[in-house]
């Protein structure tokens, strides 16, 4: 630690020298040790004689501290919100896009929606319009995640100097769009398909699913950032299983109203309800960092001439977004990570879009069914982040939660390419809400080895990534559908491929060093540190205003860089 920042804290705490004095030796070796387990220093670890926390504050439960917190329940609720929105359409974005390109481009002329009728009274056309649909759809979803992989990372580290409040907004606003036009595309019978999957790309441009993780990252301590993000999740869970109340009663046409409302009541309140939880100081030491890595990539713009400083300018937007992504490299332990996440990304993105095709056309599922299925991942999903995750983590530690969670979604997607029944299909999404843990672990572990004012960007280009997998991976398993269509397993041989996927991710996983992937690295540190810990956000609170010079301001946002 600099001598200016030594002086500082000290300066700081001379009022309570009494309780400085107070303090045992052995009291401070104690808490010294206990805190190892943490990548990131807090004040305390910076300077042992400034006073541990309040008793009240240690016996808080890990739920008490989440809701107390500003930041991750007003960005749970808005995920809850855009939960119900997703989960009303999921199912009516098929029924639409199939019936509409079977009567544009296969002359169905039918009174009813081809969604309306059984698999054995279906014509031939309803069958290519969702050959169709399915083909537009995963074209789309590999456009939409080529524009994220390009912007994901950049727009981290912009909210990593900017904050996150406005790119939140920005996010939340583009993804309005897609439920509008799903409503003004069934309000016209002639609007081509490609409007929807045209307006629903542009959501690649701001991923701020990516940025509300690094929100909640800002404020919530290393140990509790895996269930954090978990609980965070269960929001969308608890969102997707109310979801399928709506589609009982309501028609597709008032279902995508429905869904439009509440992404623009998630708009809503992001503007009014949500708080910056960047710091200032970390946002100052990311803009210190970009400017001086732009002014060493402009090879000091003073000593060149204007038309050189221009072309400079340009090649450094040009290049900026890969620049960005080179975190993923930064070592063997996050390419690693980088792996995982790319194969699970793949299966995961495959699941989403083509499964409730493939129910539809295969086992017969109707709007029911649909509703039903989504009932139970919302329910089981919810109980895994918010009940199974913390204490699994707890127990097996990171690492062997996100092997776990793969190998479960190497089960279920199996269960879903053998199924001859709904009843298998049932149990395999009930299994699959299990897999859904290893999101937000991987999420935290990524957190946990990078610097504070780097959060934004790690998640950024994690999610860039997997945007990348997410686009490969719908379009790789209907190439392998389309090879293997006349095999005994017909189109469900795609599953079975996508779990030979998560097969490989789970040995990815138990590659990963547990030294650097669990947050707690035995159970006798963390039983000694379990009392004295204190969040990351409320460390930083205390330093942050000891100077306000240049040196106090880059210690302040560094102190936990890896």
């Amino acid at each position: 630690m600099p001598p200016q920042h030594q002086d500082a804290i000290a300066a700081r705490s001379s009022d309570d020298s009494s309780l400085v004095l107070a303090e045992g030796e052995e009291e401070s070796s104690t808490q010294q040790r206990g805190r190892s387990s943490f990548l990131f220093s807090t004040a305390q670890q910076m300077d042992p004689n400034l006073p541990p926390p309040s008793r009240s504050m240690r016996r808080e439960s890990f739920i008490v501290q989440f809701a107390k917190t500003k930041g991750p329940p007003q960005i749970t609720i808005i995920m809850m919100l855009v939960a119900i929105g997703l989960g009303s359409t999921i199912g009516v974005v098929p029924a639409v896009m199939s019936d509409r390109f079977a009567r544009l481009n296969h002359g169905y002329t039918g009174i009813e929606s081809c969604a309306a009728l059984s698999v054995d009274e279906r014509p031939a056309a309803c069958f290519a319009g969702s050959s169709d649909a399915q083909n537009a759809a995963a074209e789309a979803s590999l456009v939409m995640n080529v524009l994220t992989f390009l912007t994901s990372s950049l727009i981290g580290s912009l909210s990593d100097e900017h904050g996150r409040k406005a790119i939140l907004t920005i996010g939340l606003f583009i993804s309005m769009l897609s439920p509008l036009s799903l409503y003004v595309i069934q309000l016209v019978p002639t609007m081509n398909p490609w409007w929807y999957y045209g307006i629903h790309i542009t959501t690649g441009f701001v991923n701020w699913v990516a940025v509300a993780l690094s929100s909640l990252n800002d404020v919530l301590p290393q140990k509790f950032r895996a269930p954090g993000l978990g609980l965070f999740l269960a929001g969308f869970m608890l969102g997707f299983s109310l979801a399928p109340i709506f589609s009982i009663f309501l028609s597709h046409l008032h279902l995508a109203l429905t869904s439009f409302i509440m992404a623009f009541f998630g708009f809503l309140c992001t503007i009014f309800i949500v708080p910056e939880t960047l710091p200032p100081h970390v946002a100052a030491e990311a803009r210190r960092r970009r400017s001086e890595l732009y002014s060493n990539n402009n090879n000091e713009a003073t000593a060149i001439s204007f038309p050189q400083r221009v072309q400079n300018n340009i090649k450094w937007l040009i290049v900026r977004p890969i620049r960005e992504l080179s975190i993923l490299n930064r070592n063997t332990f996050f390419r690693l990570i980088s792996l995982l996440a790319f194969f699970s990304g793949m299966v995961s993105s495959g699941d989403q879009l083509l499964l409730v095709y493939y129910l539809e056309e295969q086992l017969d599922f109707t709007n029911k069914d649909v509703a039903t299925m989504f009932l139970i991942i919302g329910i089981m999903g919810m109980m895994a982040q918010a009940i199974v995750l913390k204490p699994l983590n707890e127990w097996i530690g990171e690492r062997l939660v996100v092997a776990l969670c793969f190998f479960i979604g190497a089960v279920d997607n199996t269960m879903y390419g053998i199924a001859t029944n709904k009843g298998t299909i049932f149990a395999a999404v009930a299994l699959s809400a299990f897999t859904g843990m290893a999101f937000p672990t991987i999420s935290a572990i990524k957190s946990n080895n990078v610097d504070a004012s780097e959060q934004g960007r790690i998640q950024g280009a994690l999610y860039s990534l997997q945007a990348l997998a997410s686009g490969v991976g719908p379009v790789t398993l209907r190439y392998v559908s389309s090879i293997t269509k006349d095999s005994p397993l017909g189109p469900g041989s795609m599953f079975v491929f996508a779990g030979g996927l998560y097969l490989c991710a789970v040995a990815a996983a138990l590659a990963l060093p547990k030294e650097l992937a669990n947050s707690r690295r035995d159970h006798d540190e963390d039983v000694a540190g379990e009392e004295d810990y204190m969040p990351l956000y409320e460390a930083s609170s205390l330093v942050e205003g000891v100077s306000n010079n240049e040196d106090s301001v880059r210690t302040n946002s560094s102190y936990g860089s890896t």
